[in-house]
């Protein structure tokens, strides 16, 4: 018998424009959930993040996290598989870094305790609402120097700033197949995100290994963004909300409405098969 897993991004996708997922599409997915259908999302939040604008939804099944760097069992925390940079890949991200000028945000475990540093003196006006997003979240930390910035065991980097200082970064990453790298505008936002992280951390790895985990047949995703192109690439069917960038549309297997509209689990609730 066919079992299919359904995966879905979330910002910009599941969630409207005040991040959050509207009570339509909680207890339309709930429901679906309950009655067997495997469900879960992929985002490039953290478990911390994703599960907070995620509160109340249904998972009973492992999230992806980081793009793909961590597949995480969200009801305990347990950290089911995780990709990595070596020793050597660390060292270039910072040494690039810093000859380029740009202070990144980095994502890494400081004695075993997840953490994301941030030296406070180089922010920029995305940074700070980044940040004033995240109050009371104990991972974020502030430091002084870069010697502090780059403590730890380092597994992903996120640089906010103008397109014409984060595109000599990406140029450079994005050609060097040890890592994966994004460069995509905010959502509802001018600046970009530039996004560092190892090879083998994208949404399309972690999906097949959480359909073998799950023992799925199938793969049907959701998404309206340039890093969610890997998830779709994998999928049998992927489907672009109608508010998705063009390229994604192009590779999609139909439109669905959009993410105001509840177009996920409109179309969950049509199609789903469990």
């Amino acid at each position: 018998m066919d079992k299919t897993l359904y995966v879905t991004d979330l910002d910009g996708t599941l969630l409207n424009r005040e991040d959050s997922i509207s009570p339509f599409s909680i207890k339309t997915i709930n429901d679906l959930v309950e009655k067997g259908m495997l469900f879960t999302y992929a985002t490039a939040r953290s478990l911390v993040s994703a599960s907070k604008v995620a509160a109340g939804l249904s998972t009973r099944i492992p999230i992806i996290a980081y793009n793909g760097a961590f597949i995480i069992q969200p009801s305990t925390g347990e950290i089911l598989s995780k990709e990595d940079f070596t020793d050597e890949e660390r060292k270039k991200v910072v040494e690039t870094l810093d000859r380029y000028g740009i202070s990144p945000m980095v994502y890494s475990y400081v004695d075993g305790i997840e953490r994301v540093s941030w030296i406070p003196e180089n922010e920029n006006d995305g940074i700070r609402r980044y940040l004033s997003q995240r109050k009371g979240d104990k991972r974020f930390r502030s430091v002084h120097d870069k010697k502090a910035l780059y403590e730890g065991e380092m597994f992903y980097f996120t640089c906010i700033g103008e397109l014409e200082e984060l595109r000599p970064v990406y140029d450079i990453f994005s050609k060097d197949d040890r890592y994966r790298c994004t460069l995509q505008q905010e959502l509802y936002r001018p600046e970009y995100w530039c996004e560092i992280m190892p090879a083998k951390a994208s949404k399309s790895n972690a999906i097949r290994r959480l359909k073998e985990m799950w023992g799925c047949t199938k793969v049907v995703s959701f998404g309206d963004a340039i890093n969610d192109l890997p998830m779709f690439e994998i999928s049998d069917e992927c489907y672009a909300v109608e508010n998705a960038v063009d390229e994604l549309k192009r590779a999609a297997t139909g439109i669905i409405e959009s993410n105001e509209a509840d177009g996920v689990a409109k179309w969950l609730l049509e199609h789903a098969l469990f």
